[in-house]
Formats: structure tokens, C-alpha cells, sequence
């Protein structure tokens, strides 16, 4: 299988119709035809659906299409680190959920490019579970990782910042007007939880008692929209601090009562050789980490 016909296929799904792809390919409409012929025979699976007019994905095509897309980010990635004759090309690649600690980390990426202005930085965000695979993948050089941390898997460097987990309340829960919230004041309340890996195992923890005895009415995988929901009074969000801008809003964030913290980590693939520009940024991370202490 060459790049080359990934290339094909990846143009084809995104336009949805022969023609027109073979027209930005600019080869024949037949020849493209036959590529993709080939492809499904090789593969031995079909990728499209076709109809008169234009052509749809089938099952198998819509997860091809999903690894197409990450074979041929990663072939660019890696042209542009290894044709790179100095640090001051390449790409760096972070993935991480939200946290307002990602600034510190884009201003220690702002000091390197002053002596590498040429680095091009791409930021994926997601939370650890979709996060995990593209690091695995060599799609990310490194990844923020809020809490659990497979240490026998990755490299890592606890960062010294650190997240306090509480509530996102709509103001006229009667909840609101308190400073601190315990177990207790949440036992009948409609709770929406965070669908990551080990959180509902870390707040049970916090809550003494299994995360399904409680009233849960919905999961986020990321607060923006959670929030809207707090907004809406449909629950309360067990949330980190600081992801969310209340200021001028129908909601606020109140912390547990018992303090409830989450260590904040860079991690990196073990026995996986980083590019250039990749240990140029993990320099610069251990400096300003030594700087910080």
C-alpha cells in the first residue's frame, strides 16, 4: 500500500465524489477508479457505498479513513523533523485535556521559539483516554495528563501546579450560597460526572462510597458543555478549578470541603526516541521546572 493512494482515498472521502476528487488530484477520472478498486481488493473490505452522484463511506471506510488521516500526519511529522538541519525547524506535538495550567506550559513553549521561531507547535485537546492512543501512535511527542499516570509505560515530569476539584453550580441551586461542599450536600443532588478513566474511582474516594449510589444524570468528556448544562440548572459538574470562566455567569465554582487535589504530569513515550525539536522543548521544560523549585 502505498502513501500515495492513502492520499487518493483520503481526497476522495473528503469530496465525496469521483470526478471532483480526480480533478484536485489531477489525474483521470478512471485511473483514480482503479486505485480505489485495488485498495478494496487489497484490503478486502469495501470503503464506499456509491450512488449516482456521489459516494459515502461505508463502516470499514469511516475507520480507515480515521487511520489514513493519522498514518499521513505522522509521515509529515516526521519529514519535517528529520529534514530538519537544526532545532529551529520541525514540529512539536502536545495533546492534553483542559487546564488553565496549559498556559505555563505555552509560555515556556513562547521562550523557545524566540531562539527557534521556525518551530511550528500543533495542540491537540482531548481528555487522557483519547489522548493515550495518539501518543502510543507517535502522533504526539508528549502529552498533559491530569492524575493517573502509567508509569511503567511513560516517562514523566510532575509538573509543580497542581488542580482542586469542586463543583459547577447554577446560582440558584440552593447549594450556591455555600463555601465549601461535602459528600453529604451532593448525596441527592442530580451530579454530572467526567467520563475519563480512574475520575468516577478518584471522587468516589472523595464521596466514601461508590459513584453510583449517587444521582448522576450525565457525563462530559470535556467541561465547555457540561458547563451549558450547569448553565440550563440540569446538574451540578464534579469539575477541576479554573477550566471554566464564571465571571458574569449564572454559575460558580465551589470547592470540596475536604481539599481534593490532581498532580498535573508531562508524559512521553518510554523507549521511543524523540525528535530533535521534541528534546529541544524537554530541555527547556526541565530548566524552567529547575527555575520554578
Amino acid at each position: 500500500m502505498e502513501l500515495r493512494v492513502l492520499n487518493y482515498f483520503l481526497t476522495v472521502a473528503t469530496e465525496k465524489n469521483i470526478t471532483r476528487a480526480a480533478e484536485v488530484l489531477h489525474i483521470s477520472q478512471p485511473a483514480l477508479s482503479k486505485q480505489l478498486k485495488d485498495l478494496e481488493e487489497e484490503l478486502d473490505v469495501s470503503l464506499f457505498s456509491r450512488g449516482a452522484r456521489s459516494i459515502t463511506l461505508t463502516e470499514d471506510g469511516i475507520y480507515f479513513l480515521e487511520k489514513t488521516k493519522e498514518i499521513l500526519s505522522l509521515v509529515d511529522t516526521t519529514i519535517s523533523n528529520i529534514s530538519s538541519n537544526n532545532f529551529s525547524n520541525g514540529e512539536l506535538n502536545i495533546g492534553g485535556g483542559e487546564s488553565i495550567q496549559f498556559q505555563k506550559i505555552l509560555k515556556i513553549i513562547s521562550k523557545l521559539k524566540k531562539d527557534n521561531i521556525n518551530i511550528k507547535v500543533n495542540i491537540t485537546s482531548a481528555n487522557a483516554d483519547d489522548i493515550l492512543p495518539k501518543l502510543d501512535s507517535g502522533l504526539l511527542d508528549f502529552a498533559l495528563i491530569v492524575g493517573f499516570i502509567d508509569k511503567n509505560k511513560y516517562n514523566h515530569l510532575t509538573l509543580p501546579w497542581a488542580h482542586t476539584w469542586g463543583i459547577l453550580i447554577n446560582k440558584e441551586h440552593p447549594l450556591a450560597k455555600k463555601r465549601f461542599v461535602t459528600p453529604k450536600d451532593l448525596k441527592n443532588s442530580p451530579l454530572i460526572i467526567s467520563k475519563q478513566s480512574h475520575a468516577d474511582s478518584f471522587i468516589a474516594s472523595w464521596l466514601n462510597s461508590n459513584i453510583e449510589n449517587f444521582n448522576i444524570v450525565g457525563t462530559y468528556n470535556l467541561i465547555y458543555n457540561a458547563s451549558l448544562m450547569v448553565k440550563e440548572n440540569l446538574g451540578i459538574a464534579l469539575t477541576l478549578d479554573g477550566l471554566i470562566n464564571t465571571n458574569n455567569t449564572n454559575i460558580k465554582f465551589i470547592p470540596l470541603e475536604t481539599k481534593l487535589e490532581t498532580e498535573l504530569s508531562i508524559i512521553w513515550k518510554k523507549n521511543y526516541t524523540l525528535s530533535k525539536t521534541a528534546q529541544k522543548f524537554l530541555k527547556k521544560l526541565k530548566e524552567e521546572l529547575n527555575n520554578y523549585k
